[in-house]
């Protein structure tokens, strides 16, 4: 389970919006639980892909380093990443299942038209598939 607020909810979007009709990507910074999962705040990243930024996202391994350590000095940590799908579903392709780190649950917003119109949360099983997460 992944728990969000509205304030950080509609910040991704914006964000998302805001990069269309590029992928937009950040980082979800929070606490873990037994139980769940909660956000406590989003870092916003630059998307670093050298290539076709309407289909592909990177964050640069300086900013994943930076960011872990401001995580730490507040008693946060990176929890997952989130990412936009211009003009696509807010579900995984295979290139985010390839890419995806365990552990990190992965939020995807749907982004039509320059629109956010959805957000879905994802985590990787035991076999390396996605499998949705339930926001509340």
């Amino acid at each position: 389970m992944l728990l969000i607020t509205e304030q950080i909810y509609q910040r991704i979007f914006t964000h998302a919006e805001s990069t269309y009709p590029e992928e937009c990507c950040g980082l979800l910074l929070g606490k873990i639980t037994e139980t769940a999962a909660q956000v406590i705040t989003v870092q916003t990243t630059e998307n670093n892909w050298s290539g076709n930024r309407k289909n592909r996202f990177s964050i640069a391994p300086e900013v994943l380093l930076q960011a872990q350590k401001s995580a730490r000095e507040n008693q946060l940590e990176i929890i997952g990443i989130y990412h936009s799908h211009p003009d696509h579903a807010a579900i995984p392709s295979e290139i985010d299942r390839q890419l995806a780190w365990s552990g990190y649950t992965y939020l995807i917003i749907s982004v039509v038209s320059g629109r956010a119109i959805d957000l879905q949360a994802w985590r990787l099983d035991e076999g390396e598939q996605f499998q949705p997460v339930k926001i509340l």
